[in-house]
C-alpha cells in the first residue's frame, strides 16, 4: 500500500484501530490514542496542520476543509503531504543507534515494517493554543506570537493506549515539549516557527544525538487537480538546498506550473546549547547542519529509502548512499534534485555530544513558503526565482534571534529591549494594532467602519506611541475567479489617510472620514470612529475590504515605516439589495437571461449561479418548469447567507462572504441533484412573515 494511502485511513481515525486493505493482504495500523490533529494556523497566509503526536501537515485526510500546508491561505496551493520530527542517539553502553520518528517514508505498511509513528501522548490531551490578539478567545499574555500551538509527547512507551504494540519502536525515553509560532504582520506571515525542547527522562545517557525534520513537500493547486490522490499527483515536484541558510526546499517542476509558482522550505533555525558551524564527523569537517534526500518507495537507489534505525540514523548524519560515502558537501549534480519526481527531504541537526537524564536540548526550525520571484517559467528553479524565498527565510531567523539583532550569540550593546540579561528570541518590529473593521453590503455599494484602537499603540522596540495613519484596501470585481488565487496580492489600495502633523505620508488628515461621534452596531459592541463609503460597485459579484494602520517608522533602531496585515481582519461581502417588506416591489433574477459559461461562473455546472433579488427577510423561494413541475426549494433568512451553491466553496473557501439581507444565490442545480436545462422557469417567493406570494420568471440558455 502507498503510505500516502496509509496516512489519509491513519488520520480520519480517533477512538479505534484501523485496518488497511492492500492489494493482498490487511494490515493493522495501531495509532489509536487521543491524537490531535484538528489545529492548523490561520492568523497568517499559510494553513499548516500541527499534532499533539510529532507529526505536522495532515496527509490530506482533512481535505479541503482543513488545509495541510496551505499558502496563501484559499488558494488551494498545497505544499506538503507530511512530516514530522526524528530524534536520533546512541543509548550509552550499547553502541546500538536509534532513531524515533513522528512519520516516515515507507513503500509500504505491515507487521514488520513500522509506520513509524512512535509518538505517544496521554489520554484527554489536546494541543493547546494561545494568542498574543487581544481579540482572540485565546489570548494569553504569555502567548509569543499570534497563534501559539502547544503540545507534549513522548517516545517511551511500547504499546498505544488500546495495547495494541507500536511496531519496531525502540524508545530512547524522552519527552518532547513542541511549541508553533505563527504571525499575521504582512512581513512574516508566510512562515510557522517549530520550536521543540526535548528531555531525556530515561536513566542513561543519549550520545550522539541528531534532531530533524522529515517532509513529504509536495506542491499543487488542489483548485486545478482536484482531490490530492495517486501517484501522478505526487511525482511533480523539484527540490534543491541551499547551505547558507539552512534550507531545503521544494518547488512545483511539471504538476501545475503557471497555476502554483511557489516553494516551500524547511530551514533550521538554531539550537541550544549551540553546535558550532563545523563539527568533525569520521574524521571530516562537516557542517552540524545536514541534509538529504531521497525518492518515494526507494526507485532511486542512489540515495536509498532508509527501512530501520541504524540506516535513519545514518541519514540524519548527512549520508546520501548506503555506503555512508556521499554527503550534501560532495558534488552532487542539482539537476538530479530538481527532475520532477516525488521525494522525502530530511534536514538534521548534530551531533549533540550527549543528554544526561534530566537534561534537555532545543532545536528549532521553521516552514517558510513565498512566491517565486521573477518572470522565468515557473518550472525552473533559479537564484533570482528563489529571491522571495530567501528573504522569507531571512524574516524566520530574524524571529529567532530576537534581540540578538546581530546573530552573534551575544547580547551586545542596545539589544537588551526587555533589560533581563538575556537573549529573549521571538521577538519581531511591530506595526500598530490592526483595526477592528466591520463592512456592510448594499445595492451597488459598500460601507466600510473601522475603530481606532491602533492610535494607542506602543512599538516594542522604541517604546513610543508612533501611529502614523490608516490604507483602506479593496479587491477588484472578479479577482477570485482566477486558479492562482491570492488575496493578499489581489487587495489594492483604495484610500489612504494620515496625520497632517508631521512630514511623513500625504498629511491628509482624517476629518473625511472620522464621524462624529463613534457609532455601534446590534450585538457588536464595539465603537466605530470611521466610515468610508465606496459606490458604483457591482451587485452580485465579490469584494474584499480590509483596514491596515501604519506607523512613523523608527530611523534610529534602523526599521522602516510598518504597516498591519491587511489580511487580518478583511471582510468579504456580496453587494445587491437590502431586505424588502414591501408587497409592491417586483422581485426579480439576475442574470435574466442566464447565458451559460457566464464569465462569474466557474469552470463546471456545479460552479453555475444566478441571484433573486428585492426578497423579503425570510421567504421560501420555489422554483417551476413550465409544466408546474417543482425544480427547487430555497428557503432565505437575510440574517444567514444567501448561498445555496458550491461556488462560494471554491472561491470564498474561507465561509465569510456577506450578503445584502434581500439577495439569494442559486446554482442551478435541482433538488434531485440535476442541473437545469435550456428553458423559461417560473418562481414564486413566500413572505415567512406576512403571507404574500409574488411571482416571476427568468431563462436559461446553454
Amino acid at each position: 500500500m502507498n503510505i500516502k494511502t496509509a496516512f489519509l485511513i491513519l488520520l480520519l481515525q480517533v477512538s479505534f484501530s484501523i485496518s488497511v486493505i492492500a492489494q493482498e493482504n490487511q494490515y493493522i495500523l495501531p495509532k489509536t490514542l487521543d491524537d490531535d490533529n484538528s489545529k492548523f494556523t490561520n492568523v497568517g497566509n499559510i494553513g499548516l496542520s500541527v499534532t499533539n503526536f510529532g507529526m505536522y501537515g495532515n496527509g490530506f485526510s482533512l481535505w479541503p476543509n482543513q488545509p495541510s500546508c496551505e499558502y496563501p491561505i484559499g488558494s488551494g496551493i498545497e505544499h506538503l503531504f507530511a512530516g514530522g520530527l526524528w530524534f536520533g542517539g546512541i543509548v550509552r553502553g550499547t553502541n546500538e543507534a536509534l532513531v524515533t520518528t513522528a512519520s516516515i517514508d515507507a513503500s509500504s505498511i505491515s507487521a514488520t515494517r513500522g509506520g513509524g509513528f512512535e509518538y505517544t501522548n496521554g489520554i484527554g490531551e489536546k494541543v493547546i493554543e494561545r494568542s498574543s490578539l487581544f481579540d482572540s478567545p485565546f489570548y494569553q499574555p504569555s502567548a509569543i506570537s499570534h497563534q501559539d500551538f502547544i503540545m507534549d509527547y513522548t517516545d517511551s512507551n511500547l504499546v498505544y493506549l488500546n495495547g495494541e504494540p507500536i511496531t519496531d519502536h525502540h524508545p530512547l525515553g524522552i519527552v518532547v515539549h513542541q511549541e508553533s509560532y505563527a504571525w499575521n504582520f504582512s512581513f512574516a506571515n508566510f512562515f510557522v516557527i517549530m520550536n521543540y525542547t526535548i528531555k531525556n527522562t530515561s536513566e542513561k545517557y543519549i550520545d550522539s544525538v541528531f534532531v530533524g525534520l522529515w517532509t513529504d513537500t509536495v506542491v499543487r493547486n488542489t483548485k486545478i487537480t482536484g482531490r490530492p490522490s495517486g501517484s501522478a499527483f505526487y511525482s511533480k515536484g523539484g527540490n534543491g538546498y541551499n547551505d547558507s541558510i539552512k534550507i531545503a526546499y521544494e518547488f512545483d517542476s511539471n504538476g501545475d506550473p503557471g497555476y502554483t509558482d511557489s516553494y516551500v522550505g524547511i530551514q533550521y533555525l538554531g539550537a541550544e546549547p549551540k553546535l558550532s558551524d563545523k563539527i568533525l564527523m569520521d574524521g571530516d569537517s562537516v557542517s552540524s547542519v545536514s541534509f538529504v534526500s531521497w525518492t518515494h518507495n526507494g526507485s532511486d537507489p542512489s540515495y536509498f529509502t532508509p527501512l530501520d534505525d541504524i540506516q535513519r540514523f545514518n541519514k540524519m548524519r548527512g549520508y546520501f548512499d548506503l555506503g555512508n560515502s556521499q554527503r550534501w558537501k560532495d558534488p552532487i549534480n542539482p539537476v538530479t534534485f530538481k527532475t520532477p519526481s516525488n521525494r522525502s527531504m530530511l534536514v538534521s541537526s548534530g551531533p549533540f555530544s550527549s543528554i544526561a537524564p534530566g537534561d534537555s536540548i532545543n532545536v528549532v526550525f521553521a516552514i517558510v513558503c513565498a512566491k517565486k520571484y521573477g518572470d522565468e517559467l515557473a518550472a525552473l528553479d533559479t537564484e533570482e526565482q528563489k529571491t522571495n524565498l530567501y528573504i522569507n527565510a531571512d524574516w524566520a531567523l530574524r524571529a529567532y534571534f530576537g534581540e540578538d539583532r546581530n546573530r552573534n550569540g551575544v547580547l551586545d550593546a542596545n539589544e537588551d529591549l526587555d533589560g533581563d540579561g538575556k537573549i529573549t528570541r521571538y521577538i519581531l518590529p511591530t506595526p500598530p494594532t490592526s483595526p477592528k473593521v466591520k463592512v456592510v453590503p448594499d445595492n451597488q455599494k459598500a460601507t466600510i467602519y473601522w475603530d481606532n484602537r491602533a492610535e494607542n499603540s506602543i512599538d516594542p522596540i522604541s517604546g513610543k506611541k508612533d501611529f502614523e495613519g490608516y490604507k483602506l484596501y479593496r479587491t477588484q470585481a472578479g479577482f477570485d475567479l482566477s486558479q492562482t488565487q491570492n488575496l493578499q496580492n489581489s487587495l489594492v489600495v483604495l484610500a489612504e489617510f494620515d496625520s497632517a502633523t508631521n512630514a511623513i505620508g500625504y498629511n491628509t488628515g482624517f476629518s473625511e472620514v472620522r464621524l462624529d461621534q463613534p457609532i455601534t452596531f446590534p450585538n457588536d459592541p464595539t465603537e466605530y470612529y470611521y466610515k468610508f463609503e465606496l459606490p458604483n460597485l457591482l451587485n452580485g459579484w465579490q469584494y474584499v475590504f480590509s483596514v491596515t494602520a501604519f506607523d512613523e517608522g523608527d530611523p534610529e533602531n534602523e526599521l522602516d515605516i510598518l504597516e498591519s496585515s491587511s489580511i487580518a481582519n478583511y471582510e468579504r461581502i456580496v453587494p445587491g439589495t437590502p431586505a424588502v417588506e414591501d408587497a409592491n416591489i417586483e422581485i426579480g433574477v439576475y442574470p435574466n437571461p442566464y447565458y451559460g459559461s457566464a464569465v462569474w461562473d466557474g469552470s463546471s455546472e456545479r460552479l453555475r449561479k444566478i441571484y433573486f433579488y428585492n426578497l423579503p427577510t425570510e421567504c421560501e423561494i420555489t422554483i417551476y418548469t413550465l409544466a408546474g413541475d417543482i425544480v427547487k426549494k430555497l428557503n432565505h433568512d437575510a440574517a444567514s447567507n444567501g448561498a445555496d451553491t458550491r461556488w462560494f466553496e471554491n472561491y470564498a473557501s474561507d465561509d465569510k462572504q456577506k450578503f445584502a439581507g434581500g439577495e439569494h444565490a442559486w446554482d442551478l442545480v435541482t433538488d434531485n441533484d440535476q442541473a437545469i436545462a435550456t428553458g423559461l422557469y417560473l418562481f414564486t417567493v413566500k413572505n415567512n412573515k406576512t403571507g404574500d406570494i409574488k411571482t416571476g420568471k427568468f431563462l436559461v440558455v446553454k
